[in-house]
């Protein structure tokens, strides 16, 4: 290797000596750690994630640099000032060689083990006309968040040179720093231009002279000087602003050259440093080599991605944050009661939750339904002896094919939704006076008492009312049936005292009365002030039992009606008052286009 004057200078910026010094300090405590298997990115002491760094390192330390240009092929002759024993100046020339190995100057010496008494320099070809561009392209393999770059010169300092950076691997590239001794001139701005925090995300331009501050080194570093560099965890931009994959240097003119300096026209360079951490975003504290060989963050806190930078499968219960001096944001688990392998976030649930749970639970296994998979889907009920947890916590309603309405059951208790006449959990049998009729349609059907016994019914009815066809041709003052009224519609309306919209839903006896549930769905009219009706309420119709054997009315369950009648306030049998439909009454079956017509006209009508 040609022995260069040692006329070098230095330059490094004090952030970047304070950071050197550092980095030796923290290696050694970064294995002192682990040697006492100490997580850096957990506080078991006090049971919490804490935010965790890498190492800071010279991130070119041994990387390939690729340059455009490098003498010794052929070999040329190189010319190079230095300083007497007398101090006067003397002109040493050399020759660059490629293939002799103490006089090549390749790339390899620009990135490796840095020795003050033995530079090692890499060399371009000189220059013989105007054009001194010269590149310096470095891949860091992964993405760095940059403290500073600095370039250490083993022969003239250039005059002006641009630093870029890549934030995709090479493929776009964007200014980091301008060196020029003519600014506006060269690159058409102004020097030394005031940072701000509206431009600190901007390329600026620096004399070589003023960052040569301690000689051949020009530096340049990437958070100095920007106002927003003491709120670097919050501040998205400048996060945006360090961050790196590739650096390239590009040389634009050469210092000083004479006219009979051709020999004295090129670049040489001892040492490139990129001072930073990998960037894991405060969830790793160390890089690794990955799957391809490249460098990943070995990711914590339940975060995964080359850079730490989202949450890990099913850790979606709140959106991924990068790590901050006070809070490490780690991921969270959904909460699928162990019933699912994967989910999502949703950002309405996140804010509607006081930004507390987002994650959607996906594809719940084990019978169970919901964004937790927290109950039991269709078809399925609670075992009420079983956690949530349990693979086993829903059993199936096994209800009845013939019995019920469907194979849809109350997922609290079980109980199946029964055709009429039909009971039990699982409608698998009649009801107390029904009998079995062997037709899956209506597989129980109503006993119907002999035609003798009809004077006593009100004392032996059961709770099914239905008691067949009635007889006809007898007089009414003998306790047998007459033809049900057929009276006008308005006339009805204006007669009742209540008339409403309802689906009959349950029925029993109550003292020569069949007691009717009805679930409101709809009030036409309801003029009495010592019974209030409410709409979407469950009220009660009374309906005399001897009228109800005539089917006037006739009133099944499970079915809706238009009702009419009156409000019966008086009684031996009253509790209270109370509506009443009889025969003098309607109760037919709801048809929307026949009636919901007529009766808002009706509603304006004065009877």
């Amino acid at each position: 290797m040609a022995n260069f004057p040692r006329t070098h200078f230095v330059f490094v910026p004090l952030l970047g000596l304070a950071l050197t010094a550092l980095v030796s300090r923290g290696e050694i405590a970064y294995s002192r750690q682990v040697a006492m298997n100490f997580d850096p990115c957990y506080q078991r002491e006090q049971d919490r994630h804490v935010r965790c760094l890498p190492s800071f390192i010279n991130a070119a330390a041994g990387r390939e640099v690729k340059v455009s240009s490098t003498c010794g092929d052929p070999p040329n002759r190189f010319c190079a000032q230095s300083s007497g024993n007398d101090g006067e100046r003397e002109r040493n020339c050399f020759i660059c060689d490629a293939s002799h190995p103490k006089r090549r100057h390749p790339s390899i010496y620009l990135t490796d083990s840095h020795d003050p008494n033995n530079l090692t320099c890499w060399q371009s070809e000189s220059f013989q006309g105007a054009d001194h561009n010269v590149s310096l392209t470095l891949s860091l393999g992964k993405k760095f968040e940059l403290v500073y770059i600095t370039l250490e010169f083993c022969h003239k300092r250039p005059d002006s040179m641009i630093i870029y950076k890549s934030q995709n691997y090479g493929k776009t590239w964007l200014p980091y720093h301008y060196f020029s001794s003519n600014c506006r001139e060269t690159f058409g701005m102004a020097k030394d231009r005031e940072i701000t925090k509206a431009n600190e995300r901007q390329a600026f331009c620096t004399d070589p002279e003023d960052a040569a501050l301690l000689g051949s080194k020009i530096g340049f570093s990437t958070i100095e000087g920007r106002p927003s560099a003491g709120e670097f965890d919050l501040n998205p931009v400048l996060q945006d602003w360090v961050t790196a994959t590739d650096i390239k240097v590009v040389f634009t003119k050469i210092q000083g050259q004479g006219e009979n300096d051709i020999d004295s026209a090129y670049y040489a360079v001892s040492d490139l440093a990129v001072g930073g951490r990998c960037k894991c975003n405060g969830h790793a504290s160390r890089c690794i080599p990955g799957s391809a060989g490249d460098l990943v963050c070995d990711c914590k806190h339940n975060t995964d991605g080359p850079e730490c930078d989202r949450c890990k499968p099913f850790h979606y219960d709140r959106p991924w944050a990068r790590a901050t001096s006070e809070d490490a944001n780690e991921c969270i688990p959904c909460n699928c009661n162990l019933h699912a392998k994967k989910c999502r976030f949703d950002v309405v649930l996140y804010e509607l939750s006081g930004y507390k749970s987002g994650g959607v639970c996906l594809k719940c296994r084990h019978n169970t339904a919901g964004r937790f998979c927290q109950y039991c889907k269709q078809g399925f009920y609670r075992d009420s002896s079983k956690p949530i947890t349990h693979k086993h916590a829903c059993k199936p309603c096994e209800c009845h094919v013939d019995g019920a309405l469907g194979s849809v059951c109350n997922q609290t208790s079980g109980q199946c939704q029964c055709k009429e006449g039909v009971a039990g959990l699982i409608c698998d049998r009649c009801d107390t006076g029904y009998q079995p009729s062997n037709k899956p349609v209506a597989p129980c059907v109503l006993i119907t008492p002999p035609v003798d016994f009809y004077d006593s019914v009100e004392d032996n009815y059961s709770s099914s009312v239905d008691v067949g066809r009635p007889r006809k041709g007898h007089r009414e003052d003998n306790d047998v049936c007459m033809p049900c009224q057929n009276t006008p519609l308005r006339e009805l309306y204006c007669r009742s005292q209540f008339v409403m919209q309802g689906k009959v839903t349950a029925r029993e006896n109550d003292e020569g009365y069949v007691k009717f549930q009805v679930d409101v769905k709809r009030i036409y009219k309801s003029n009495s002030r010592r019974l209030r009706i409410r709409r979407r309420e469950v009220q009660h119709v009374f309906v005399p039992l001897a009228d109800l054997r005539c089917k006037c009315p006739k009133l099944r369950l499970g079915q809706r009606y238009l009702l009419m009648g009156r409000v019966d306030t008086s009684g031996p049998n009253a509790r209270g008052a109370r509506m009443v439909i009889d025969r003098n009454g309607f109760a037919g079956k709801w048809r929307r286009h026949k009636y919901e017509r007529k009766l808002d006209m009706l509603r304006s009508v004065r009877c």
